[in-house]
Parts: C-alpha cells; structure tokens; sequence
C-alpha cells in the first residue's frame, strides 16, 4: 500500500482517545494500510459559553465536515451521538463495532442542589429525580466539567459513562441511571465514521462492519413464512414490519429486537416510502441486523424494487428471502389451480391499481420447463409481432449456490443457453428479464461462493457468517460425525470440550442437563454451541484457545485432585489429556465420536473453508491439492494450516487470530478487501 488514510478528529483529550481506539481497530483488521491522524477543533471546543439546547446540529462537527468535503482529510472519527441528521450533502457514514456502554451517570453528591447538565433530556430527568435543585447547563471537556464540580459550581452532574470509562475516570462515578428512567440517545457510546460520499475506498471498508439487510416475505396467512424468513427475525435487532403479516411472527424476534411497525393500508399510512427508506439505511448504517418483514411475496406487486435501489446507490449489502404470495395462498391451497393438464396452461397476473406515474401495460411472460424448446417460442413470438430486441432471461437452479441467470433478448436467449446441459431453467420474456437485484455486489465477500467443508455440526454458524459479509455458502460437507458410546459423566467434576462438534454429539445423549458437571470450553466457538442448549461454559481462556491457554485457565480453577474427562472424536489425539495428567490427578480421555468422510462432486466455488484436519484429508483424498489452484484456501488454525501445506498446496492460507468460524470467515472478507485495496 503507498496511500495514507488520513483522519480528523476533535483535540480534545478523549476525542483523541476515541480516535487513537478506531484507527487501531482498523489496522488491526487492515494491517497493510496506513491510517493518521489530523486534530482539528470544533466551534462547540471554541465557543464554551453558548447553551447546547439551542446550539445547530454540527456544533461539533462542522470543521471536521468541512475538512472532509474539501478533501483536507479521507475520514473523520466522531462520538455518534454527536453527528447531525441528515449529515451536508456528498458525506457517507458508519458505525464501528465495540461499543462502550452507553447509559448516563451521577457524578458526584447524590443529594445535590446544584446539577451540570448538557442536553434537554438530562435536565428533563433531573428536574424530576431533584425538583428542589438549580438546573444549570454544563459547557467543556470531561476533565473541564469535572474542574467545575470539584472547584463547587455544582454539587453534581450527570454524563456519560462512555466518556468516564474512556479517560480512564470510572472512580468519579457515583450511581448508575436506569435507561427505563433517562432513555439513551441513539449513537451514545457508539464511534462513527464519516467519509465522503462514493468513496469507493471507504465504501469496501464499510462491508466488514454493516450486516445485509434481509426483506423477508411473511407469506400470505399463518405458518407460510419459510425456514429462512423465521432464522433472519430471530437475529434481528431490527425489524420493520407491514400491516398484512402474521402477528406471530413477531414473536420470533428477540425480546431486544426493536420492533417498528411501517404498514400501509388503504388511506392509512403510518410512514412514507420515504421515511421507510431512511430507516433502513440509517440502521444498516449503524451496523444492526435489520429485517424488513413484508406481507406476501414482497416481488409481487410490492415496494421492494424501491426500497432495495435505496441500499443500492449506497452499495449497502442486502439479501431477499422470497416467501409464499397470497396468489399461491389463494389457489394451490385452495384447489382453485393455476393450471390443470388439458384444462389450463397459462396465467396471467395484474394490478387493480396503476402506478403512480401513470398505468403500465407491459407483461412479463413467465415459461416454466421451456429451455429445450426455447428456439420455436421466441419464433413463435417474434412471428406474432413481438420486437426481437425484448428482453429475456433464463434462471438456472433459482435459490440453489450453483443458480445462474442468463440475459439476453428473445432473438439470442436461444442461442446463449444452447449449450447448457444442467438442470432445467425458467425462462422470462418481457421487460423484467431486464432488472435483476446488485444484492451479492456489495458484501465484502462479494457475492463470492464458498465451499464449507465442515461437519453438519457446524454449518449453520458457517453459512451464516458467509451470508454476514455477502458471500454465498455452499454447504457440502466432507466429514461427518458418527457418535460412538457414552460415558458415566456423573463422576467427573469437570468436562473439557474442545470443539463445537464435540458439544452437539454428547448434548443429545443427555436425558437431564442437570446432571452435567462444569465445563471447560477451549473457546467461543464451543461456547457458542453451548448456548444453543441454554447452558453457558463454565471456565474458558481469555485470550490462546489452545492446549496451552486451556491449561492455564485450568490451572487457575480446577483443583489438582478434581475428577477431569476430556471429550473428542477419535482424530483429535491424545495429547492435551497427556498435558493435563501432568497437572491433575484424575484425568480420562474419551472417544465420544468418529470421523467418516463424506463422497461427492466437487461444487463450483471461489474459496474452500477447512474447519479441520480431516475435512483437509478428506478434499486431498477426493479431488487432489492440484483441484485447489486459482480458489482461495481458509483455514480455521495452525493445525489446519500445517496440514494443508504438508499436503502440497504452495499457497499462503487466509487464516483468523482466532480459531472459529466467525473469525475464518471475516478473516476471508478482510484478505479480499485488502487484495482491492493494494496498489
């Protein structure tokens, strides 16, 4: 790299601080760029008398907004909160992860007269906890405010603990407030980063941090909402939903989850497209887990096409799950068929309603099982009037990792599918064929597809940080898991688990959770799966999630003359029960489960994902290390690594600090986005 990321950043102390904190987490994720830092101040640093309840949205932002735009600076860092909205035109925007804790706190006498406060919703609060007590506005840095309190100009202030924590200062705090008695404002102990707009630098770093937005169709009616639709509102920490849903499906949603009701009836809408646009910007933005629940089949007649080419001019990732129309609903469900053999082999779908820029009559001609025949029905159509430069397309394998659509016109649609012999396609003829959603353009993965070549124990968390950072998961597994016999776990004292395999083969074998004893995770991985049966590991190391951080947490808890089994499967070796015997008295090594290796061909993929050593002997065995040549190689840790270098591959691996899934996969994104990126 031979470009410096230069950032702005306010002077004071903590902005600093919060700066220093963001650029080390980009060059942690980003270790070949450069990144600086560019101090300026703020007319909110310089005018320290004005009342921040009437002072403008940009109090202090403005200089570091006009640095930017005038390309002084690549990027600013700025506490969220402080952002205004909507930000100047030409300027872009997102979240960094990591958080501090965002609530407000008391700072100093909790029985004050006197109280500093800076915002409208804090004197609102203190004016109802101390009726009795001077309210007077609070101006400065952190260190200056506390100044202020300490010299006696007020008996006590209410602040951030975000800022307190970041300097350093958590002693001056003297009570934590509830959120349920002062709402936290959004963006409060949140950092952002502003950069400008179109930025396409910026706009491929912003792909690590944002989640795709997922459009669910909710079905027409109860309980046709599909598998996919159901798993994206339980992750969701947003969901904006329609009127004509199953109310049920709001139940699905975590108790967390922000719930936003955006539906439109007749005469009756709660919020414009506009307004529905903006929030699902500003929260994908924010780096939430946004779903947009709609009724029906949102392709059908709906605002989809709208509300996507919002994401789309800020290449904001997004994914749609399709779901059952109220068109299917009303027939299939029905007996009133569609189409009947020898009765009926056409449909033809309208709206009652025209468009607002006037009625539309082009159609879109839908043929299902039509590719062999495709040359005589674009002859027909042609010969019957219709214009040989009408769009058309072919989609091969529709929802499949393998899907292809082919685009063309009806005089070359022909000739462009004659020589694909897979499965078959459905053909569209009219001025649809045309469009298509940019959804796998702007994850950082870019739409790319790979292969995951883990056990079924954990493909589900695997495809889904695929899906997290734009790829397409293609589940094909090359090991599977075989659990052997079970072992009298009721006279240990501790059970270490090293996979998250391991936990899904032994969990299903246990008739009361009650019975377990505390358990030893090497890591969050394993934790994570533990989760899935609502049980939280016990012990787990800090930082290494190898043998030798697993013995130093043991070392640490467990005492040496406590009962220790270490559960695997038959290829995992004995090693780390040999190490813990060294340190404990009492240690058993257990095959809970085998390894078999899965047969099959070979799927088109851009990447391949090892989550083991066996996976990688199984790939050597079937396909060869010569078959992995021009695809990206991932491995989950140093064991993996080594053992596909032993095999032949002459490549450097992409591989995490950490060993999990989430990391293997997010270390992909970040090498892809580096590779862009190099100069």
């Amino acid at each position: 790299m031979n470009f410096e990321m230069k950032t702005g950043t306010r002077s004071s102390r903590l902005a600093l601080i919060q700066a220093e904190s963001a650029l080390a987490l980009l060059q942690s994720k980003l270790p070949d760029l450069k990144w600086s830092l560019a101090p300026f101040s703020s007319p909110g640093d310089r005018d320290k008398q004005a009342d921040l309840l009437t002072a403008p949205d940009n109090f202090f932002t403005s200089d570091l907004d006009e640095a930017l735009l005038s390309g002084q600076i690549d990027c600013a860092v700025h506490s969220a909160k402080d952002m205004p909205d909507p930000l100047p035109a030409g300027m872009d925007y997102f979240w960094l992860p990591d958080a501090a804790d965002p609530h407000d706190v008391w700072v100093g006498s909790l029985k004050p007269k006197i109280i500093g406060v800076s915002s409208g919703r804090r004197s609102e609060y203190a004016k109802k906890r101390f009726p009795n007590a001077e309210i007077k506005p609070l101006r400065g840095t952190i260190e200056e405010r506390l100044e202020q309190l300490d010299t006696g100009k007020f008996d006590a202030l209410i602040m951030a603990a975000a800022a307190l924590q970041r300097l350093g200062l958590e002693q001056r705090l003297a009570n934590w407030i509830s959120p349920d008695d002062l709402p936290v404002p959004d963006g409060q102990g949140s950092l952002a980063l502003t950069f400008r707009s179109n930025d396409e630098r910026f706009l491929r770093l912003r792909t690590l941090f944002v989640k795709p937005v997922h459009f669910v169709s909710a079905g027409a009616g109860t309980g046709l909402c599909t598998q996919s639709g159901i798993e994206a509102l339980r992750r969701a920490e947003i969901c904006l939903y329609d009127a004509l849903i199953d109310p049920a499906l709001l139940n699905e949603c975590s108790s967390q989850a922000r719930k936003i009701y955006v539906g439109k009836q007749y005469g009756r809408h709660s919020h414009t497209q506009t307004e529905i646009c903006e929030l699902l910007i500003r929260f994908a933005r924010q780096g939430k887990r946004v779903v947009r629940l709609k009724g029906g089949d949102a392709g059908l007649f709906g605002r989809l096409a709208e509300e996507t080419a919002t994401l789309d001019v800020l290449q904001l990732p997004y994914r749609v799950v399709p779901g059952v129309s109220s068109l299917l609903s009303a027939t299939t469900a029905t007996g009133l068929l569609l189409t009947r053999r020898g009765i009926a082999d056409s449909v033809r779908i309208i709206s009652g309603h025209s468009a607002e820029d006037g009625p539309v009559n082009a159609e879109t001609e839908v043929i299902f099982m039509g590719t062999r025949t495709l040359t005589e029905l674009a002859r027909e159509r042609i010969a019957g009037g219709a214009n040989m430069a009408t769009p058309a397309a072919v989609v091969f394998s529709a929802g499949r990792p393998d899907e292809k659509i082919v685009f063309g016109t009806l005089e070359t649609i022909a000739s462009q599918i004659a020589e694909e012999t897979g499965p078959p396609g459905l053909i569209l003829i009219g001025p649809a064929a045309d469009e298509k959603f940019r959804t796998r353009s702007y994850g950082a993965l870019r739409g790319k597809k790979i292969w995951l070549t883990c056990s079924n124990e954990v493909q589900t968390r695997a495809a889904q940080a695929v899906l997290d950072f734009g790829g397409v998961p293609v589940q094909q597994p090359l090991i599977k898991l075989i659990p052997t016999q079970f072992p009298d776990i009721g006279k240990y004292d501790w059970i270490v688990l090293t996979s998250p395999s391991t936990v899904r083969c032994l969990m299903p074998q246990i008739d009361d959770l009650r019975k377990l004893p505390k358990l030893l995770c090497c890591g969050q991985g394993t934790a994570n799966s533990l989760k899935e049966f609502q049980l939280t590991s016990d012990a787990m190391p800090e930082g290494d999630f190898n043998t030798e951080g697993l013995l130093e947490t043991a070392r640490k808890i467990i005492p040496r003359d406590a009962r220790i089994l270490r559960l695997r499967s038959d290829l995992a070796g004995t090693v780390l029960a040999e190490k813990f015997r060294k340190e404990f008295q009492c240690v058993d090594d257990f095959v809970l489960c085998e390894n078999q290796n899965v047969e099959c061909d070979a799927p088109e993929c851009d990447a391949v994902f090892f989550a083991s050593v066996s996976a990688i002997n199984s790939y050597v065995k079937q396909f060869g290390i010569p078959s992995l040549n021009g695809k990206i190689v991932v491995t989950i840790g140093p064991k993996d690594t080594e053992a596909i270098l032993k095999a032949g591959w002459q490549g450097t691996p992409v591989a995490p600090a950490r060993a999990t899934v989430e990391d293997a996969v997010e270390a992909l994104a970040t090498y892809m986005i580096q590779e862009e990126l190099a100069i």
